[in-house]
């Protein structure tokens, strides 16, 4: 029997707001919307496709995002928004407006706001718990290097000897 689900009047992530300044100093904040299912679709595609080139250590392939594509898949990625951001900030911050919404259609609302808060920055991006285990990880690999001690706890197969024990002393 299938299980029926309760109708859902709307996702938690149908939309970002990002504070962006513009060319001419004021702070403007920008509603993204949700992308169609095709668009979201093709936005993850062209995303999936770059994350195994850049993981296989393969060059870019220009075949699958060019210029021309790079700024299409901005399109996308800011729907609406793309051409008031393009109009009115600074190439940067059209990019990094764009890389956050596709860090959120590609992944969710948390990788996008982290990436956002980053600025950019790859170093920034991870979370901080994850930098945490990675420093962890690299202490214990250098210890797992670093031979132990033997046991000296009698962990021998032979079978121990009764120890004889002394009697208390009378007094």
């Amino acid at each position: 029997m299938a299980r029926q689900f309760a109708a859902v009047d709307q996702l938690l992530d149908d939309a970002l707001e990002l504070p962006v300044p513009g060319k001419d100093g004021t702070v403007r904040t920008y509603r993204i919307e949700a992308p169609s299912a095709d668009q979201g679709l093709r936005i993850q595609r062209l995303m999936t496709s770059a994350t195994r080139m850049v993981e296989s250590g393969e060059e870019i392939d220009t075949d699958v995002l060019d210029d021309a594509q790079e700024l299409d898949l901005y399109r996308a990625a800011l729907g609406s928004a793309y051409d008031a951001l393009r109009a009115e900030v600074d190439w940067a911050w059209l990019k990094h407006t764009a890389l956050t919404a596709v860090f959120w259609v590609v992944a969710d609302a948390d990788t996008a706001e982290r990436y956002w808060a980053a600025g950019g920055d790859p170093e920034k991006v991870a979370p901080a718990l994850n930098r945490q285990q990675r420093r962890a990880g690299a202490s214990s690999a250098v210890e797992s290097k670093t031979p132990r001690r033997a046991s000296t706890s009698g962990t021998s197969t032979r079978p121990a000897k009764p120890r004889k024990r002394k009697a208390a002393p009378k007094g």
